[in-house]
């Protein structure tokens, strides 16, 4: 349709209205110049006017995003480049945080709780596609406590019904130990200290797997004894320069947090080094104890499995060695008693503390002390007296039931006649 004005190019007055994805403009027909362009707007008086309005006006989307959640968003997006992760991990986690934002719980949180959802959405992407992090990286970015972070992690993951695999122990190990500041010499590091990290790696996860195979790792934290195994694969590669440094050391020189429990870890991982190590007709001359054994830890590793196998079956066989032992003196204190003489069984008491078989998880082998509760002293005599509500409580046929109102009929009758003067 033909409009008003010229065309500042042709002159030409054969002016035109378009529509061009829903935008009016006026065009010369003559030579396609477009003299004015239309924009976005909504309402009827936006264009009258002419005026500009933005996008989610324009598209009916009028969704405000708070200045907390854009500052989540941020946070998401920085957390994923300093982490260096690809691009779709940063477009994943940006979409659970949106997605937890929803939730009023979430909106309603403190601001702390916020920025561990950060970490939290990070973490669970990370998770979902096998790369190697761990919550106590994303703790130490973020300065946030690991308890209220794991707290939070477990409620997003329940909250978006997510599925998120567990890490697997030989990636957490590649991660955690690749931090340590000993691969390379420093004024902090002595040049006796340093070693070669795939060597490092390549023993610790063997010892890592010794763990694992021996129950150290079922139900307990990973790190503690990823950092002892790490300690002993340190020591085993030069024994001779390391064997007097201690493990609160080898953190500190590592730069890396001792983890309370890594020195219980160590010395059971040194237990199961010295079991395997009764096994091998060479090493059984030398009397090894847990210093000692440390020298040999290449050997005992060489031969993992059989050794660990044959320590277990003849664990096994001591354990019933031992039952039968008690079984057959319970037996004869039974006949000691009848015959009137003194039994062994008091004899043995000590051996009943005998190390059971290798391969048992260490909460068969120490299992914690249970607090018996004090019996309460009942005030119960049986003379007490019942009323009648009480009665009915305890009956239980018709015949019962007859006999107590017929008791009770007779007790009221004795009660309503008058006592003689």
């Amino acid at each position: 349709m033909p409009g008003g004005g010229r065309c500042p190019d042709c002159g030409s007055a054969e002016l035109v209205e378009d529509s061009h994805y829903s935008q009016s403009q006026l065009v010369c027909s003559d030579c396609g110049c477009v003299v004015t362009e239309g924009v976005l707007t909504t309402t009827y008086s936006d264009e009258g006017n002419l005026r500009e309005v933005t996008y989610s006006r324009s598209t009916g989307e009028n969704e405000q995003v708070s200045r907390s959640q854009q500052r989540g968003l941020r946070r998401v997006r920085d957390l994923c480049r300093v982490l260096q992760l690809p691009p779709t991990f940063e477009d994943t986690a940006v979409a659970y945080y949106q997605q937890a934002y929803r939730h009023s719980g979430i909106r309603a949180a403190r601001l702390q709780k916020k920025e561990v959802l950060v970490g939290c959405c990070v973490l669970i992407t990370c998770r979902q596609h096998n790369w190697p992090l761990t919550m106590g990286t994303i703790c130490t970015l973020l300065y946030a406590d690991l308890d209220a972070f794991s707290g939070t992690y477990m409620q997003i993951v329940k909250l978006l019904g997510l599925d998120v695999p567990s890490l697997c122990l030989a990636d957490l190990v590649k991660t955690y130990c690749s931090s340590f500041k000993l691969f390379q010499a420093s004024p902090s590091v002595p040049a006796k200290y340093v070693e070669d990290k795939e060597k490092m790696l390549s023993r610790t996860l063997q010892l890592v797997e010794l763990a694992d195979e021996t129950w150290l790792v079922t139900g307990r934290h990973p790190l503690p004894v990823i950092t002892a195994a790490t300690f002993l694969a340190w020591q085993s590669l030069r024994p001779s320069d390391r064997l007097t440094c201690s493990l609160a050391r080898f953190c500190k020189l590592a730069n890396v947090d001792l983890p309370y429990p890594a020195s219980s870890r160590l010395q059971e991982l040194l237990a199961v080094l010295l079991r395997m190590a009764e096994q091998l007709a060479w090493l059984q001359v030398l009397k090894l104890n847990k210093r000692s054994v440390v020298k040999h830890i290449s050997d005992l590793l060489q031969h993992r499995r059989t050794l660990v196998r044959k320590a277990f079956r003849d664990g096994t066989a001591e354990m019933e060695a031992q039952e039968e032992e008690r079984q057959g003196q319970g037996q004869g204190q039974g006949r000691g008693k009848e015959e009137g003489g003194s039994s062994s069984l008091d004899l043995s008491e000590g051996k009943r503390g005998a190390s059971p078989a290798l391969l048992l998880p260490p909460c068969m082998l120490k299992p914690p002390k249970r607090i018996r509760p004090t019996p309460s002293v009942s005030t119960v005599t049986g003379d007490e007296n019942i009323s009648d509500s009480e009665i009915e409580q305890y009956l239980r046929t018709p015949q019962e039931v007859r006999d107590f109102l017929k008791a009770q009929a007779a007790r009221q009758a004795a009660v309503s006649v008058p006592n003689p003067p």
